[in-house]
């Protein structure tokens, strides 16, 4: 599989230069080129990278400021893509002087369109906050979803791959106007980055994301999909105001039963194939959230539980019959140990029946 930073090749960079040559015939290929490849570029990761070109195009291009990106905003549109996030990380490593600050506000909104400027604009927030703030705020009124998408998600408190940040992770308050101006956003791509960002902020105050779920819900059908999306980090722990919120009632009249694993020892790259009963007696269709939760062993011969959703619909009266699976299969995300594991079903947030397995591993 290929890895971001494998996209960084040869070809890339020359495509690059071939791209900004037209409006700065000056450019010189060959020395872009060995300015980037030389001294370890083999060690460097992804991040690493893109600082990397970024650095030979700060040589590369004129010195001045402004003129440089006049040629990157002309360029541009035929550099899209993950790929060119350097583009803005022009303007990160350049731009943050003061008397540079209104070009590179003007330039990170030309620019995120085709290579967002969600990672080079936190810099800016954290070094003029009350200025950026504003900013973002003028931004939440673009055309371009990507700009108005670009205010949300660069002020998120845990954007990945993005540096914290911890202003905003104590006192979340300032960027909140932000999120309320896009609550109702038609664009998908805009309405995703806003839930997102309530879900950051739920790690840290979840109740201040639930009282604002709750004054937001039933006011539009784009709001309510973005609260819904925004708790799910809140479901996923059974927060009982979450579950409330969204009609996942404590379910006296729910059952599991006849929970059943299809085998007992299983080993890495297997998948464990089980089985349970939803039993309703409650007389009517019920809601339900069900999920199961895995106790992973750890090193420590401690478990770790993680869940999983299994369904999420109504119920009918009496008993339904349910069969999935959960792989085993070996992944960069996780490291399996030896020993015995878990399997608890969830409904509504609630533990109901435990079964235990042993895992072996290679």
């Amino acid at each position: 599989m290929e890895l971001f930073k494998d996209k960084y090749t040869p070809a890339l960079i020359d495509r690059t230069a071939d791209q900004l040559r037209p409006f700065y015939p000056q450019l010189r290929t060959q020395q872009f080129r060995e300015l980037i490849f030389n001294n370890g570029w083999e060690t460097l990761e992804f991040k690493a990278r893109i600082r990397r070109i970024t650095e030979a195009l700060t040589q590369v291009l004129p010195a001045d400021y402004e003129e440089a990106l006049h040629i990157i905003g002309q360029a541009a549109p035929q550099l899209r893509g993950v790929e060119f996030l350097f583009i803005p990380d022009f303007i990160e490593v350049n731009g943050l002087a003061p008397d540079r600050y209104e070009l590179s506000m003007k330039y990170l909104a030309i620019v995120t369109p085709y290579s967002s400027s969600e990672f080079a604009v936190r810099p800016f927030i954290q070094r003029y906050p009350l200025q950026t703030i504003r900013q973002l705020m003028e931004w939440t009124e673009s055309s371009n979803e990507h700009i108005r998408r670009l205010a949300s998600e660069g002020s998120r408190p845990r954007l990945p791959w993005g540096a914290k940040l911890g202003e905003f992770i104590a006192d979340p308050t300032p960027v909140l106007p932000i999120l309320h101006a896009l609550r109702q956003d038609n664009s998908l791509y805009v309405r995703k980055s806003v839930a997102n960002h309530l879900n950051d902020i739920s790690k840290d105050h979840a109740d201040l994301v639930l009282d604002l779920a709750q004054s937001w819900h039933g006011q539009h059908p784009h709001t309510d999909w973005i609260i819904r999306h925004a708790s799910r980090s809140l479901l996923k722990k059974g927060h009982p105001v979450a579950l409330s919120l969204f009609g996942y009632n404590k379910q006296e009249a729910v059952h599991i039963e006849n929970l059943k694993l299809g085998r007992d020892t299983l080993a890495t790259g297997e998948e464990l194939p089980f089985s349970f009963d939803v039993v309703n007696t409650s007389g009517e269709p019920q809601r339900l959230r069900i999920e199961y939760e895995i106790g992973y062993m750890k090193a420590n011969g401690k478990q770790a539980p993680k869940r999983f959703k299994c369904s999420d619909k109504m119920y009918a009266e009496g008993r339904t019959p349910v069969t999935t699976k959960q792989s085993f299969k070996l992944i960069t995300t996780r490291k399996f140990y030896a020993g015995l594991h878990t399997l608890t079903i969830v409904v509504n947030g609630q533990e109901t029946q435990t079964v235990s397995f042993v895992l072996e591993v290679d």
